[in-house]
């Protein structure tokens, strides 16, 4: 699903209801006319909304307005106050191997119980040299900060971005439990590390890490 501005997310709301003009829209929405214009084109470049009839109505496709009512549906029973963005960057050296690597992490997203997902898109498979390679875009929300901490390890997203609020409070408990998690990962991490490389490749990573 195409990402939206906020202005888009609120004129992609309000048509779930049905076609409307581009004067009801500024009406009910109160953004300023010109602005309002500019949005419908681009909603319309990226395949999200269509004109129809006379006068001028627009509506959302039909495959955008299920996956607005979708997540509008998961929203209104979701208690997570933290939603996410990420990306995740995944390749190997047989597209087959790929897709069942694709397979069992979208598997595993949807059966981990500390998210709640709203969706979760995979781009297309391409070859680079050697390697087939394709991400995900995923949309889901976290119900603490300890969740975040082990999807940052486990799922190895290559981008994140906070989607909402702009300001949320931790407790002091749930962050104590998450800096646990995240030390008691890095330990392993390190653990494994050290028995994989010999001394001069592990000065070598050390040195690049710290760059």
């Amino acid at each position: 699903m195409p990402r939206f501005t906020e202005e888009q997310k609120r004129i992609a709301l309000l048509l779930i209801h049905g076609p409307k003009t581009a004067e009801d829209l500024n009406s009910q929405l109160n953004i300023p006319f010109n602005k309002l214009t500019d949005e419908l084109k681009a909603m319309i470049k990226l395949g999200v909304i269509e004109k129809q009839g006379f006068p001028t109505k627009y509506a959302l496709k039909k495959n955008i307005a299920s996956e607005v009512q979708k997540r509008k549906k998961i929203a209104e029973t979701d208690l997570n106050k933290l939603r996410i963005r990420a990306f995740i960057e995944m390749q190997a050296i047989e597209e087959e191997l790929l897709k069942k690597q694709l397979d069992k992490l979208e598997d595993a997203m949807k059966k981990d119980k500390s998210f709640t997902l709203y969706s979760l898109d995979r781009a297309k498979i391409d070859k680079q040299g050697e390697y087939y390679s394709t991400y995900f875009e995923i949309n889901f929300s976290v119900k603490d900060f300890v969740s975040l901490v082990k999807f940052m390890f486990f799922y190895g997203p290559t981008s994140v971005e906070v989607v909402k609020p702009s300001k949320i409070e931790f407790s002091a408990q749930d962050l104590q439990d998450g800096l646990i998690e995240m030390s008691d990962m890095v330990q392993k991490y390190s653990q494994t590390i050290h028995k994989m490389l010999s001394k001069q490749e592990l000065d070598k990573f050390t040195a690049d890490l710290y760059k």
